[in-house]
């Protein structure tokens, strides 16, 4: 038993020395924050939070196991509409650590004209770079605005050279006496309307564009950064009023506060160890039973060039070398024409953990509609309201739209969700086009009776609801 301890203690930190100040969002709070805005789903809820938590776990460990800890990646299958995209959305903004969602289809082997798969770590740095400068900003923030404060006293009134004076000590005590006041009045916005002149950067850069094959954009980019630093931006003096002259002099002090090397430094850590990929429609790259022809040659080509990626290879950038080891991937796809297994077996086994969500029934749809923070049914209520029109949905009415949703799917082709969007935009088409000049009630409300009025004639008509839902 005490060898299991000192095992344990040696490879983890103890419990007591955790702060809750410490902790990134726990599994149940991940999944109850995917619960505002996604319906059901709850397997790929519970193991999407799992391997974020891992990221966080992983962190702590203290020992050489650190490094052999690597992610389990994550493929989510399930039909369109059923929330895999709007799963990723909300991760980015919930997770504190570089996000980025990438579609496979605008990738291409090396060789052909399109971006090769390594841009997507590029752009994952890039977010890491943003994420730590925004904090850093926020750190230096009320530094900055003590400096953006001192520059526009001395540009309203600048400091007189000091005169002869045998009451040294009192004239600097009633100057400084003096400045306070100022600094008082600015504070309350006395000066805001006032028109100053001040020395900012020209905005204009010389225009430096590559036009040419594969990677080619990294490569302007790169061009485009080394040819303004050998032409420093211009400064130009503007006229502006206080107000305005505040912003771009508090981003200037900003700027000269933040150390961009240690910015750098800590967002290729970050990436490296706490960045997500998500990777959406990664089945369209998946070649159709296995045939080797035509098209399906460059999606080969793609999963190839996007194998050493997810297995863990060093990526340069113009930030500095990347190592992809530690980076997780999370793929999605709806599958309908290929299969998981139509994958090349070396990108499949890197894909360790699958998912498969479930297709939306009637009672999910009655609680897409309603339940969510971001409902179709709120949307169009807050839309309606900016007319002065108060509008309200009966629950049997609800229902009948659920019902139409589900049954639309069914005999035409299952989209999920989406299909609600394309019945309330039918739903409320008059409505929508009459506010607010040729409606006069303040108050309408949705029934069973509207629905089925608006709706049957269409869902009767199979060619005709082929086109219109």
């Amino acid at each position: 038993m005490k060898e299991k301890i000192d095992l344990q203690s040696e490879h983890t930190i103890e419990k007591k020395s955790f702060h809750r100040s410490d902790w990134e969002l726990t599994p149940s709070d991940i999944v109850r924050e995917l619960d505002k805005y996604v319906i059901g789903q709850e397997e790929a809820k519970r193991i999407v939070a799992i391997a974020l938590r891992n990221r966080w776990r992983r962190r702590k460990v203290m020992s050489n196991l650190r490094e052999e800890i690597l992610p389990n990646n994550i493929i989510m299958i399930g039909p369109t509409g059923v929330g895999k995209t709007e799963i990723a959305r909300r991760l980015a903004k919930l997770v504190n650590a570089p996000f980025v969602k990438v579609e496979a289809t605008k990738y291409t082997e090396v060789g052909y004209v399109g971006r090769d798969v390594e841009s997507m770590v590029r752009d994952l740095v890039e977010r890491a770079v943003v994420m730590v400068k925004q904090e850093k900003t926020q750190e230096k923030m009320e530094e900055a605005k003590r400096a953006t404060e001192e520059r526009i006293l001395n540009i309203l009134f600048p400091k007189k050279s000091k005169s002869i004076s045998f009451d040294v000590e009192g004239s600097e005590t009633e100057l400084e006496e003096n400045r306070e006041k100022l600094r008082e009045l600015y504070k309350a916005g006395f000066f805001d309307t006032r028109v100053i002149e001040i020395e900012v950067e020209s905005e204009m850069a010389p225009p430096v564009q590559i036009f040419g094959p594969f990677g080619m954009d990294e490569i302007g980019n790169s061009i485009q950064d080394m040819v303004s630093q050998l032409f420093p931006k211009k400064r130009v003096r503007r006229k502006m009023t206080v107000a305005e002259a505040r912003n771009q002099i508090l981003k200037e002090e900003t700027e000269k506060l933040i150390d961009m090397e240690s910015v750098v430094k800590e967002a290729l850590e970050r990436a490296e160890n706490m960045g997500i990929i998500f990777i959406d429609e990664i089945d369209k790259i998946a070649s159709s039973q296995g045939k080797g022809v035509g098209p399906d040659v460059s999606r080969e080509g793609v999963q190839r060039d996007l194998l050493p990626i997810v297995e863990g290879t060093t990526v340069n950038t113009k930030y500095g070398p990347v190592k992809t080891d530690h980076i997780l991937f999370i793929a999605s796809g709806a599958f309908h024409v290929s299969k998981p297994s139509d994958l090349i077996p070396e990108l499949q086994g890197r894909f360790p953990i699958r998912v498969e969500l479930k297709s939306l029934s009637e009672d999910d749809f009655v609680k897409i509609l309603t339940l969510p923070e971001n409902a179709l049914i709120k949307q169009y209520k807050a839309l309606l309201d900016t007319e002065g029109i108060n509008l309200e949905f009966d629950p049997e009415a609800i229902r009948e739209i659920a019902a139409i949703a589900a049954r639309v799917n069914e005999e035409i082709t299952n989209i999920g969700a989406r299909r609600l969007h394309t019945i309330m935009t039918t739903l409320l088409e008059d409505i929508l086009f009459n506010a607010p000049d040729k409606i006069k009630d303040t108050k309408i409300v949705v029934t069973v009776q509207m629905v089925q009025e608006k709706l049957n004639k269409i869902i009767e008509n199979v060619d005709l609801s082929k086109y219109i839902l």
